[in-house]
């Protein structure tokens, strides 16, 4: 059979861009190697790990927080019970993927796709016929030089969402989103969690300000956090691991730590190299991600990438919306994504999040801005919810009150971002926001309150 439009990986941009061009009339295969759909987002990721992140919080406020709330309870750990609660989450969603493909009439081919020649794909060796192609492949976790994975001890970020047992000693190399998130599980279950950063800050690329807080908060909960540290090594002898590093700084002297589980989570890499994309006539950079061009066309005229196999951050809402613009451009029709409105999240506790520029990107480049800061203490919704820490950040053009950016850390800020970006890709204004009611007690009403300092009305400060 032949097919308009080939994608190949199911994951959030593979399987969302199957099935918009489906909905738009186009007959659709997509092609995914691993038994479920969903891609890692999903499978061993995004979910799975958010899952974790919500029962060991609820752990934690059981045996920490609820007796300021009237609660005496004992909890005990049933980790067993936890994974299987994960899992069924999983399965759910992954079942639900291919809930999609059946109501969409979507072709799902399981196999590994190669290609074969300019616009020739086969899986498994079996020709596969399609107008058009979309490479989804996504990617897989980077590693370290003098740092192997055994699967046991050192562990990728799939590995560390499975653990049988809670480690007593735990190291996470890496302080983004994944290796903070991963390290917040495991602390609040019982381990003692050290993070090593190689740069000066943790969640590197976010606003300072918002690192230095979160260190702080981060450090209080009980985790260990060493940044300017590069890891030049870790070995495996008598069931523990030994890991080495050298201060960033020249002169610095070599450091060792010896733990139960040592989790590598220092960035991902695209999945391009076994696609056979040099027999397609798909260039790829340095790196190994995919050149595409403004519509997400490669170097070969009807062979599209979309996710983290082309350059930008890599994150999975961002694959989605890929995927919906090459599916609508494929069916005729124009497709479109802001860049400039891509939030980030991190899941930890409090969570952090992010969208547009910061101030050292603003300085840098010469734009002037102003900034309005609120916290969360004074917010009575906050107090409700025992969140004292955190604060929303918004920046604006200092002339047009153009909204240019936003830093949350705190309660629920990943939600509390969605606003600020709805604001912002309609070149929403600090006035917009701060002129717009917010109900009352509700923790929108930070968001508020930032815009309202930046627009030079501040009411609560």
């Amino acid at each position: 059979m032949s097919y308009d439009v080939a994608v190949i990986g199911a994951g959030p941009g593979g399987y969302v861009a199957a099935v918009r061009a489906a909905q738009l009339g186009l007959s659709v295969a997509c092609v995914e190697k691993e038994e479920r759909l969903g891609g890692v987002c999903l499978r061993v990721g995004c979910i799975p790990s958010k899952a974790l992140l919500e029962s060991s919080e609820l752990y934690y406020k059981a045996g920490h927080e609820f007796k300021t709330h009237g609660i005496a309870v004992s909890p005990e750990l049933d980790l067993a019970q936890m994974q299987k609660r994960k899992d069924g989450i999983v399965d759910a969603l992954t079942k639900g993927v291919a809930h999609l493909f059946k109501t969409n009439k979507i072709e799902h081919i399981a196999g590994t796709a190669k290609f074969v020649g300019p616009g020739k794909v086969e899986v498994d060796g079996k020709p596969l016929d399609a107008k058009n192609i979309v490479i989804a492949t996504g990617s897989s976790p980077a590693s370290l030089p003098g740092v192997d994975f055994d699967g046991e001890r050192i562990v990728d970020s799939t590995g560390a969402l499975s653990f049988e047992d809670v480690p007593g000693e735990f190291i996470v190399i890496g302080g983004g989103a994944i290796g903070l998130e991963m390290g917040s599980v495991w602390s609040r279950l019982g381990a003692r969690v050290t993070v090593l950063e190689y740069m000066p800050q943790i969640v590197p690329g976010m606003d300072a300000e918002l690192a230095k807080q979160a260190t702080r908060i981060l450090k209080k909960q009980g985790l260990t956090i060493e940044t300017g540290v590069r890891v030049t090594g870790a070995k495996v002898a008598d069931g523990k691991v030994t890991v080495t590093a050298q201060g960033a700084k020249e002169g610095d002297e070599p450091r060792t730590w010896t733990a139960d589980k040592v989790l590598v989570s220092v960035g991902r890499r695209p999945n391009s190299a076994n696609l056979g994309l040099d027999a397609a006539g798909v260039e790829v950079n340095e790196r190994g991600f995919i050149k595409v061009d403004e519509h997400w066309r490669t170097s070969a005229g009807n062979v599209y990438a979309i996710g983290d196999v082309t350059p930008g951050p890599m994150l999975a809402h961002k694959a989605s919306e890929e995927g919906v613009a090459v599916a609508e451009i494929l069916a005729g029709g124009a497709g479109h994504v802001n860049y400039d409105v891509i939030p980030a999240v991190v899941y930890t506790d409090p969570e952090i999040a992010s969208v547009g520029k910061t101030e050292d990107q603003l300085k840098e480049a010469g734009v002037e801005y102003k900034a309005g800061q609120f916290p969360y203490l004074p917010n009575g919704r906050a107090k409700a919810l025992n969140a004292k820490d955190g604060f929303v950040k918004i920046l604006t053009d200092a002339k047009t009150d153009r909204i240019l950016g936003a830093h949350l850390i705190g309660t629920r800020a990943g939600d509390l971002v969605a606003e600020i970006v709805v604001a912002m890709e309609f070149s929403g204004s600090a006035e917009d926001l701060g002129r717009t009611v917010h109900a009352h007690p509700s923790l929108p009403e930070i968001v508020k309150e930032a815009a309202l300092a930046a627009w030079d009305r501040p009411l609560h400060s």
